[in-house]
């Protein structure tokens, strides 16, 4: 449901009059949100935030509805977290879809700047304790829509998406097979966020002051939440701080440890981590279908896609930890780069040429039109990268192969093929992934 900032301050009219507040002013969109729109504005000289899908449609395969979500946030705020204040659900003689409306926090969600804060090992240390009071929440405390993880059914889900993506990604089928051998017994489900990581979190002056996106909230293996934002790709710019982009992991595990009284196993956690780089290879994978299907065209949806490469990489530097010193130890070779410099433009230098005007213009745009050209540009560079190296070609038969065990980590030759191709592809989709320069020289020897 795409709306205008008219209609959806007539909207927004009704959802406060409902509860007694002043109709909106100063309706901005932010920037960010892969999945939801947040749309700021003030009611009575004080700030809100209106979080909504971008269309109906899109709530259809979600687990559970915005007043589910918003209940779950009503919760852990009553258990000490800092989540947001909830106003008011939308509802659909409101006109303006589904979502809800929450009071503004202080902090900024940029990953940017909370890396620059000189506080990280205060506000890791309050993370660590805000999740602890998350996992403290139990069924009764949430509505009953909530849902248990299935550990095993969930990597079947995984499994089926990636048959449905083509299952053509040799990374991604080791990572599965491995997932299924190696997926922990059940324990005692507690509430997990879901979504844990920078990003979703907002911080000032080196503090925490808030809690978002609790869209995927669900019941499982405390882990889960405590490995999904220790991933690479949630790192940012501090590949070498393991533990949010913000410090050690044995800072992180004591912090938690401390005011959860539950000790952290590092074989689960390890487990987890591998399987949500799974799960978000696969999440970026199915952004170009959502696209194409026409159920939400935003443009950053078909640049996440392919993200995929950069989820790959981190996938095959964790899996390699069980590959033989022999495989380990391979040097691939240098990346194959292809250039032209003669003869008309070719198209590689007429995407280029684009790109570069587009730069000539972004003083021109504010808010989120200035965030959709950042990623306008971004795609462009990743189709002329793509024109200037050989990028890997699926393998189907591979990965059939892969998630039938015939090969795994210890098959002579095997890692030092994938290592190339996932350092040629992600060099191509995105160059500048902190993680990649770690791999290059950890495989090649190349600065």
């Amino acid at each position: 449901m795409t709306l205008s900032a008219d209609d959806l301050t007539e909207g927004l009219s009704r959802v406060l009059a409902r509860t007694g507040m002043e109709a909106p002013a100063g309706l901005e969109r932010l920037t960010g949100g892969a999945t939801m729109e947040s749309w700021r504005f003030f009611s009575g000289g004080e700030a809100f935030v209106l979080r909504r899908a971008p269309s109906l449609e899109f709530m259809a395969d979600r687990p559970f509805g915005h007043d589910t979500e918003a209940a779950v946030i009503r919760a852990a705020k009553a258990a000490g977290v800092t989540a947001p204040e909830v106003i008011a659900e939308l509802q659909p003689e409101d006109g303006i879809g589904s979502g809800f409306v929450m009071r503004a926090l202080p902090g900024t969600p940029n990953p940017k700047v909370i890396l620059q804060f000189d506080e990280a090992d205060a506000l890791l240390r309050e993370a660590a304790q805000d999740l602890a009071r998350i996992h403290s929440l139990t069924r009764d405390d949430v509505p009953a829509a909530v849902p248990v993880m299935d550990y095993r059914a969930a990597i079947a889900d995984l499994r089926a998406q990636f048959e449905e993506a083509g299952g053509d990604r040799p990374i991604i089928a080791l990572g599965l097979k491995w997932m299924e051998d190696n997926c922990p017994e059940p324990c005692e489900p507690v509430l997990n966020h879901g979504d844990y990581r920078l990003g979703n979190l907002l911080a000032e002056e080196g503090h925490l002051t808030g809690v978002l996106d609790w869209e995927l909230a669900h019941f499982g293996d405390r882990h889960e939440d405590l490995a999904f934002g220790c991933m690479a790709v949630w790192r940012f710019a501090r590949y070498d701080r393991p533990a949010l982009g913000l410090g050690s992991l044995e800072a992180y595990f004591a912090a938690y440890e401390a005011e959860s009284g539950c000790t952290v196993d590092p074989a689960r956690f390890r487990y987890w981590l591998i399987h949500r780089t799974v799960w978000w290879a696969l999440g970026c994978l199915k952004m170009a279908q959502i696209w194409r299907s026409g159920e939400d065209r935003m443009l950053e949806r078909v640049v996440i896609s392919r993200r995929t490469s950069e989820q790959e990489l981190d996938l095959l530097m964790l899996l390699e930890e069980d590959a033989p010193e022999k495989e380990k130890a391979r040097i691939i070779g240098t990346l194959d780069f292809w250039n032209q410099d003669w003869g008309e433009a070719q198209d590689r230098e007429l995407v280029l040429a684009v790109s570069e005007w587009l730069g000539t213009i972004k003083d021109q745009l504010s808010g989120h039109d200035r965030f959709q050209l950042a990623v306008a540009r971004n795609a462009l560079g990743m189709v002329f990268r793509n024109q200037t190296t050989n990028p890997a070609e699926w393998d189907k038969q591979l990965s059939d192969s892969l998630l039938a065990g015939e090969y795994r980590t210890d098959t002579p030759e095997l890692l030092a093929k994938l290592r190339l191709e996932a350092l040629t592809k992600l060099e191509a989709d995105v160059p500048k992934y902190p993680a990649l320069a770690v791999a290059r020289k950890k495989w090649s020897g190349d600065d």
